[in-house]
């Protein structure tokens, strides 16, 4: 091993220690990277030419037009959380539902995916979710780890299920390192890819897992009729068909606009955040959920969350121009390429490893740090980029609810009533983990379930 080797080992793990510890991830970032090349330089394994560029990585994240999806997709989000959505679709939902066995908790799963379809924001649907539906679960007698793990699967489909911010940051990401495969290649026309391509890719397996978790739900419901009661007659809402629509229609003619747009190629992915951010506005403003105070603290929101991206993206930037000036890309190329099984090894690697450290790094991090490292080499052996984004971001989706550490659990657990115990939120997450792996290693057997335009 030579001293660039060791010092981009080093600088990984040191990556990784900061972050386990705490600190800021954009500060960590580009504080980490600058101490390795400064050490770097000082022992002759560094070129700081490789800093000049960094100037033009700033710009081109600013000026990338995909990026700008961002704030719009938050901005929807935010602003379809803050206009009571999901309290108004839930009872609707468990009116409809209410009378079947499971029937609530197959409610809190529809719009869990309506939420996910939405707004793409894991934590979001998660407290969202937890703070209408949990108590009333609970108070109906409904089996805690049952109660609990519905809720935090139904908010994970958020990191799947277009337009999910997750697929935006992959799209992006997985484009360029696309781009650099081809380049090593010898291509010097290289194809592109697209997040409306990842959109589309993702459709099948999202809805097949909503499938599934629905499945099983109505299973347990079947041999365990008392962990799923049916709602009692005084607890069902009647609702007038004409209410019902006036519930149900707008949401979904938001999603319709939002994806229909991008899947018919009538606009970019950005063009459709904005026409989503538009609706989601227009939907507050008909519920007469929309004020000024509202209006603020969602541009306030939105604004906190889009700055946390683009300064995580700009520190990932540094960090991946130091590592690649150590030669880490090139190390990292050999070794999944001289892995036992071939291509099967490096993506079982891969993919363990990303599901390691989405126990302790959040999927922004993972998606800047990690994919721009491992994606090109994956690529280069032959992976359909929109396949490997689906099962990356099912990879982060299933990190998302494995306890102990999954962040979907923790913000539940922020939420949730002191009488739900900590080892029933966890029991009741397993069985739906399993249903994720299943969808994960479908997508290995099966790639046909991605669709590639």
């Amino acid at each position: 091993m030579t001293l660039a080797d060791g010092l981009a080992l080093c600088l990984f793990a040191s990556l990784l220690a900061a972050l386990t510890l705490g600190y800021p991830v954009a500060l960590t970032l580009g504080g980490v990277a600058l101490l390795f090349a400064g050490i770097g330089t000082a022992l002759g394994a560094f070129d700081p030419a490789f800093l000049a560029a960094l100037p033009n990585r700033m710009f081109g994240i600013v000026a990338n037009e995909t990026l700008l999806a961002i704030p719009l997709f938050v901005f929807m989000g935010v602003m379809l959380e803050r206009s009571r959505l999901a309290e108004r679709l839930l009872t609707t939902m468990a009116a409809l539902f209410g009378s079947l066995r499971g029937g609530l908790a197959l409610s809190v799963l529809a719009v869990g995916a309506v939420l996910a379809a939405s707004t793409g924001i894991v934590g979001a649907t998660v407290v969202t979710m937890g703070l209408i539906s949990l108590p009333t679960m609970l108070r109906l007698g409904y089996d805690p780890k049952l109660a609990s793990g519905v809720i935090a699967a139904s908010g994970t489909l958020g990191q799947i299920i277009p337009p999910s911010l997750a697929l935006v940051l992959l799209g992006d990401v997985l484009s360029n390192a696309y781009q650099q495969a081809q380049l090593k290649q010898g291509i010097f026309s290289p194809e592109t890819v697209s997040v409306g391509d990842l959109f589309v890719g993702a459709i099948v397996p999202g809805l097949l897992m909503v499938s599934l978790y629905a499945s099983y739900i109505i299973w347990v419901a079947w041999r365990r009729p008392e962990a799923a009661p049916a709602l009692p007659a005084s607890e069902r809402p009647s609702v007038a068909p004409k209410a019902l629509l006036s519930v149900l229609v707008p949401p979904f003619l938001l999603i319709f606009a939002v994806l229909g747009s991008i899947l018919a190629g009538i606009a970019t992915p950005t063009e459709a955040a904005a026409v989503g951010a538009v609706g989601a506005s227009l939907l507050a403003l008909a519920s007469g959920e929309l004020n000024l105070k509202r209006l603020l603290e969602t541009l306030d929101s939105t604004v906190k969350v889009t700055s946390m991206v683009y300064l995580i993206l700009i520190g990932a930037a540094l960090f991946s121009l130091v590592f690649r000036g150590f030669g880490g890309d090139e190390r990292v190329a050999e070794l999944l390429q001289g892995l036992p099984g071939g291509l099967l090894g490096a993506l079982i690697a891969v993919n363990l490893c990303m599901f390691l450290l989405g126990f302790v790094i959040d999927f922004i991090e993972i998606t800047f740090v990690v994919v721009p490292i491992v994606a090109p080499a994956l690529l280069i052996m032959g992976v359909d980029p929109i396949w490997l984004g689906v099962l990356f971001a099912v990879n982060l989706q299933t990190s998302f609810l494995t306890p102990p550490f999954g962040f979907a659990l923790f913000y539940l657990r922020g939420v949730a009533p002191p009488e739900l115990l900590t080892s029933d939120l966890y029991r009741g997450a397993l069985p739906f983990v399993v249903i994720q792996l299943i969808v994960l290693t479908a997508l290995v057997v099966f790639p046909g379930l991605v669709w590639v335009p």
